[in-house]
């Protein structure tokens, strides 16, 4: 008899120790990719379901004994949560909590709305779709003083921490308030002080952006198209051009692009486009603000291909350096079919 109720007894501690362990031991598993994803509308049973099939815990049981005892079966969290193993204990506190982990948003140089609403997709539980649909009404953009083509202006290239499961009205509305932020009262005074808007310093900056990727031309870039549109002339800017044909691609403006009809073709409309044509960088916008006063008009790559420019007051002036760099781009073309095997 007592070597039953000591067997008794060594069962129960063994149950005891095999329940505790699934309780409180390290059972939980970090999920391929390290974050677990409950969408929007999930329901317990899904929750549990995604657990099982990703592995992230053996079996449903305690998990299941857990949840209803701290009410998580009836109080779902959607959202990104990052699960590095653990207990079930602290797996099911860390749910209903709703302590979820932020998605760290890149934002680079970006070209059009579909690019945005691309990487967003890509990153977020928000559609490509909606993201469009948002950003292609006017309707919807107006709360912000914008429309379809200066949404883009609300986007400052920087590096955001957001929620997975924000609607992407929440998304932009975020990304807006950051633009708000950028627009410092110093900024804004400076765009006064050049009788341009915020918006117009944006636009302009997207086209410095698109023209070069040299810190100390971009002032100078800026000056030049400053002073074209001071002096009525058209901008004539290439990268316009490129965007209104939406081909990123061509290496060479030819003659028969400059007639592609467009609002945002600057060879056949004066003064800015109506929206910018990329994202700039915050420090080409305030290479712009702060764009030295010049008497340049022209401005062309210099021959030796370092990607810097040669700026020219005169068109005469102008034509020699463009000559120049034509003769090299000549010599460099041939070399390269010279050269070839």
């Amino acid at each position: 008899m007592k070597k039953f109720v000591r067997l008794f007894i060594l069962l129960l501690l063994i149950v005891a120790a095999w329940a505790a362990w699934n309780f409180f031991g390290p059972v939980v598993h970090s999920p391929e990719g390290k974050y677990f994803y409950i969408p929007t509308g999930s329901d317990y049973a899904t929750v549990k379901q995604k657990l099982l099939a990703e592995n992230i815990i053996p079996n449903g049981f305690f998990f299941e004994r857990v949840a209803k005892q701290v009410n998580y079966n009836s109080n779902i969290k959607p959202g990104r949560y990052e699960i590095n193993g653990g207990n079930i204990l602290s797996l099911v506190r860390m749910l209903k909590s709703g302590n979820q982990s932020p998605v760290k948003l890149v934002i680079n140089k970006l070209r059009t709305k579909e690019d945005l609403a691309g990487k967003i997709a890509a990153n977020f539980e928000t559609d490509s779709l909606t993201a469009i649909r948002f950003l292609t009404s006017n309707d919807s953009l107006r709360s912000y003083h914008l429309d379809s083509n200066t949404a883009m202006t609300a986007i400052i290239p920087n590096t955001y921490l957001l929620q997975w499961n924000s609607s992407f009205k929440k998304l932009f509305a975020r990304l807006y308030s950051e633009q708000e932020k950028f627009w410092t009262p110093e900024r804004k005074q400076k765009a006064a002080a050049k009788k341009l808007t915020t918006a117009q310093v944006y636009t302009m900056a997207s086209i410095v952006e698109e023209e070069t990727n040299k810190a100390e031309d971009k002032g100078l870039v800026a000056s030049v198209y400053m002073n074209r549109i001071n002096n009525g002339m058209k901008l004539e800017a290439d990268p316009t051009v490129k965007y209104a044909m939406r081909n990123f691609g061509l290496k060479r403006i030819l003659h028969g692009h400059l007639a592609y009809p467009s609002d945002f073709n600057t060879y056949q409309h004066t003064g800015l486009p109506p929206g910018p044509i990329c994202t700039p960088s915050s420090k080409t916008i305030d290479a712009v603000l702060d764009a030295p006063e010049t008497n340049y008009i022209f401005f062309v790559a210099k021959p030796d291909f370092k990607g810097y420019s040669n700026f020219a007051s005169t068109y005469a002036e102008h034509l020699v350096f463009a000559k120049a760099y034509q003769r090299a781009l000549d010599s460099l073309i041939i070399s390269k079919q010279t050269n070839k095997p």
